[in-house]
């Protein structure tokens, strides 16, 4: 199966869970929660795969750099809840490491924020540790 298949086959599962799951679910908490845990296993299961898609897209293919790029669930909150993939790149031993990104949105006034931060895990019950010396270059997210 090519990468454009599976990214389409990946898009189509996302589309389903986020416009399916609420007519199928009776409580919206359980729709949404639903939908959170089926784009997280999406991005997981096809992660390789979309982090494939991003460099094409973005015209990275054939650049030699130090470094590598890997997509992870992200998960942000703030104005609204929102679920979806985040591409970081760095040094391979620490984008290894990274597990998921966590994304704090924030206004004040005018002024509208956003922390993007590279964890160690996606259990919040866990120790969350920041993975240093990584960066976010993409995100790809849905609203819930």
């Amino acid at each position: 199966m090519s990468s454009y298949q599976v990214i389409a086959l990946a898009l189509v599962l996302v589309v389903g869970l986020t416009v399916l799951l609420p007519a199928v679910a009776s409580a919206s908490v359980l729709g949404d929660a639903l939908k959170v845990f089926g784009i997280a296993y999406v991005v997981r299961r096809f992660g390789g795969d979309i982090n494939k898609f991003i460099n094409n897209v973005a015209g990275q293919k054939g650049i030699v750099w130090e470094g590598t790029t890997k997509v992870v669930p992200i998960i942000s909150a703030g104005s609204g809840l929102h679920v979806g993939a985040a591409q970081v790149q760095g040094p391979r031993d620490r984008v290894d490491d990274v597990r998921a990104v966590g994304q704090v949105e924030t206004t004040i006034s005018s002024l509208r924020g956003k922390l993007l931060v590279p964890v160690n895990t996606t259990n919040v019950t866990r120790q969350i540790e920041r993975i240093q010396g990584v960066g976010v270059s993409a995100l790809i997210d849905f609203r819930i």
